[in-house]
């Protein structure tokens, strides 16, 4: 008796995972193991991009909130470490979005924690 492979499953498998290959240039969207590793390694890159993403904002906000602080007569580490010991709970976040678009706001800010 010859052996079941399942033709249908395997199929649909291999559809689907072409599907993704959608858009990708030549044998990368059309041949099953070519387009199945490119898939596969753009799934690893995305799985890492993930993580790397959080670390890039948070340096680009303390890069601008640096930037604005040092046009306010301080450093990015004294402005954090006067607003840490006046309970100024805002988050890098929202500070690198106030130096970038409300510099007076920004500035308020600046003088709470040297006040």
């Amino acid at each position: 008796m010859p052996r079941s492979k399942n033709k249908v499953a395997s199929r649909e498998r291999r559809r689907k995972m072409l599907k993704h290959a959608k858009g990708y240039w030549g044998a990368r969207s059309k041949v099953w193991t070519i387009a199945k590793h490119h898939i596969e390694k753009g799934w690893q890159y995305a799985y890492r991009d993930r993580k790397a993403k959080k670390r890039e904002f948070r340096s680009l906000w303390i890069t601008r909130i640096n930037a604005a602080a040092r046009l306010n007569g301080l450093s990015y580490s004294k402005l954090m470490h006067l607003l840490i010991q006046k309970n100024i709970e805002i988050d890098r976040k929202m500070l690198a979005d106030l130096a970038m678009n409300e510099p007076a706001a920004f500035a308020k800010v600046v003088e709470m924690a040297k006040s």
